[in-house]
């Protein structure tokens, strides 16, 4: 089983923020959507580029490139031209601190 990597203190990544870290070989983004965590792999399934600087809008993040749409909680893709989700991460917040995992290999 894969250890536990800390992103951030719970009190530094606030509501509505995001921050990309590097879990073994993936980039994943981390969002703090009103006080609940979530991890999903900074891919575009449509053409493998970039999530992160697309806009969040409610629980989505519309990809700077094409607009395809994911969901923040799940991963899904909801919209045309990506139609795969793109991979999520366990997170948890322990002792103050917000922490993903990988469970890809598990």
């Amino acid at each position: 089983m894969s250890e536990w990597i800390t992103v951030a203190r719970a009190e530094e990544l606030a509501p509505d923020e995001r921050r990309v870290i590097e879990v073994d070989d993936a980039q994943v983004v981390v969002f703090n959507l009103d006080g609940q965590y979530y991890a999903i792999e900074d891919v575009c399934t449509h053409d493998g580029g970039q999530l992160t600087g697309g806009t969040v809008e409610g629980d989505q993040i519309v990809c700077p490139r094409h607009g395809a749409r994911f969901c923040i909680r799940t991963g899904a893709a909801l919209s045309a031209p990506a139609y795969e989700p793109t991979r999520t991460f366990p997170v948890r917040v322990e002792n103050g601190q917000v922490q993903v995992r990988d469970n890809r290999w598990d």
